[in-house]
């Protein structure tokens, strides 16, 4: 009776501390609209860690990977002016959803233009 007594008191231990765990807060959703970031690799260009080529931009110093476009959608990633190789401008629409980028729109801006 005694064993029956301190598990029941284990169990309702264990249930109460979890009743007691806050949920995690999701982060805010930022909107961006038509803005100028820089566009490339995520791993070869910003450092970032993931398991392939992946397209990324960079806003702000900050780096996020982007869904909804792919790395070779604009060209050969490994070409010589490819996201691989170079960092570019892009104007990019869309938004930033759990430390990920979710585009809406992302246009390259010709390098002559991003110079200015």
């Amino acid at each position: 009776m005694k064993k029956f007594i301190i598990a029941i008191f284990v169990v309702l231990a264990g249930l109460s501390a979890h009743a007691q765990t806050k949920p995690k807060k999701a982060a805010p959703v930022q909107t961006i609209t038509k803005q100028t970031v820089e566009i490339a690799c995520g791993e070869c260009q910003f450092k970032m860690k993931g398991k392939d080529c992946e397209l990324a931009i960079r806003i702000n110093g900050k780096p996020y990977f982007v869904d909804g476009k792919g790395i070779d959608d604009f060209g050969d990633a490994h070409g010589t002016h490819g996201f691989c190789n170079a960092i570019s401008k892009a104007e990019v629409s869309g938004k930033i959803v759990d430390n990920r980028f979710k585009a809406t729109s992302i246009e390259l801006i010709p390098e002559k233009k991003a110079e200015q």
